[in-house]
């Protein structure tokens, strides 16, 4: 197939567009801005443009009728690529189509990982172990990853590894071989308008999963909230005892473990061996420089999570936080109390960033998302070098920094971080 895809940089989109690329198909595309996604597939060979107004869509089609085009979910209705290819009768599908028809066309068993919190680092960690053991596989990760590209297809695999996200419900159009459960606390209001829809869209995954893997306390949320529990499900209990940072992470290695164990009856000492040795993943505590690190939480359990993982390695810890998403916030921010931010010696709060937004919705401002908090050292902050001057003198003192939010943040911090090496 001749495949355009719109929203090319998308950390869904993007690992896509590498896997139909691997899969024999022909794959150009196009995002607003570059990227490290879009430098990941330019290395590889396929062509992005960098304009959205159509006229990339018509050149490409000219050139060689696309047979369809593959899209984000973020884009409106109105979009110039969409309105082009309804004018020229080219298909249009979201994501997840076209994965599906892969996993179907090459009778893939799909391992899905999914979860409210700490699905990448889960499917980084699941696809590092697999690669470690000697077993072929194909996957698609949400971020990129020290140890191969984003999105890989194996013609020698008979796995594929997903980083399968419950936003637009993208993880119900699949039925996986195995399912890895890390966490479930109520998010994406956008899409899940009340907290029972976002439990019983979990419950249906489970259902529609072979074998399905969860922490403990995830299996008694969900059960909570539904009458039947199928019996197909492994409960873990106990952390993996593994040198790597962080409870949750020793946790979803847990999970990672008894997947490996139960599928493949290999020794737990030489899964443990492969886990251990994971190098962790993109902007997920991830080290920028020595003392400053960059991590995608934007969610009080993830915040909470992650501080506890830099206490392990400092007990100064400097947080500076962006919110993400203003529409969440109105969800969360009766969350933010001080025991979330516990583990902070100091807290920096910015300005959330926004996007895809209800424009009739009071956007809240920093003041009003900590007025709950009596942390004594809380500071309103905007992204400017009065912010880069006091992460520079935390960490001349001592203190871990960490950046935190999936918005700008990251790349401000790394850009400035470059700076200091």
């Amino acid at each position: 197939m001749n495949i355009y895809f719109s929203g090319i940089g998308g950390v869904g989109i993007g690992p896509l567009a590498e896997i139909a690329h691997d899969a024999g198909h022909h794959v150009t595309g196009s995002d607003q801005t570059e990227s490290l996604q879009t430098a990941e597939l330019a290395r590889r060979g396929i062509s992005v443009a960098f304009s959205q107004d159509g006229n990339a869509l018509a050149a490409a089609h000219k050139q060689r009728p696309i047979d369809v085009l593959v899209h984000t979910a973020a884009l409106p209705h109105d979009h110039p690529e969409l309105v082009f290819a309804r004018q020229h009768g080219i298909p249009t599908q979201k994501r997840d189509w076209l994965l599906a028809q892969i996993i179907a066309q090459h009778k893939l068993k799909l391992i899905a990982i999914a979860g409210t919190h700490g699905k990448t680092s889960t499917t980084s960690m699941m696809i590092w172990a697999l690669q470690q053991l000697g077993i072929a596989t194909s996957y698609s990760v949400g971020s990129q990853i020290s140890f191969g590209p984003s999105g890989f297809f194996d013609p020698q695999a008979t796995y594929f590894v997903y980083e399968c996200d419950e936003f637009d419900r993208n993880f119900l159009h699949f039925h996986p071989y195995a399912s890895l459960i890390t966490t479930i606390d109520y998010d994406h209001p956008d899409t899940y308008p009340q907290e029972a829809d976002y439990f019983a869209a979990f419950a249906q995954f489970v259902q529609q999963t072979t074998h399905s893997y969860l922490w403990q306390d995830a299996a008694k949320a969900l059960s909570s909230h539904v009458v039947h529990i199928p019996e197909t499900i492994t409960e873990v209990a106990e952390p993996l005892d593994v040198a790597i940072p962080g409870l949750h992470n020793r946790q979803n290695a847990a999970l990672v473990a008894a997947f490996l164990q139960q599928e493949f009856q290999l020794p737990l000492a030489d899964i443990t061996a492969a886990i251990a040795s994971f190098p962790g993943a993109f902007r997920r505590f991830e080290q920028l420089t020595p003392g400053i690190y960059s991590d995608y939480g934007h969610h009080p359990v993830e915040i909470a999570a992650t501080l506890q993982m830099a206490k392990e390695l400092n007990t100064d810890i400097t947080l500076v936080y962006q919110p993400h998403q203003n529409v969440r916030q109105h969800e969360i921010r009766e969350a933010y109390t001080d025991a979330i931010f516990a583990d902070a010696h100091e807290l920096y709060w910015l300005p959330t960033y926004l996007s895809r937004e209800n424009p009739q919705q009071e956007v809240l401002t920093p003041a009003q998302l900590t007025a709950k908090l009596t942390h004594p050292r809380v500071h309103l902050a905007e992204m400017n070098d009065e912010l880069w001057d006091a992460i520079v003198a935390a960490r001349k003192r001592g203190s871990l920094v960490l950046c935190m939010g999936a918005g700008t943040i990251d790349g401000w911090a790394r850009d400035h971080a470059a700076a200091l090496e």
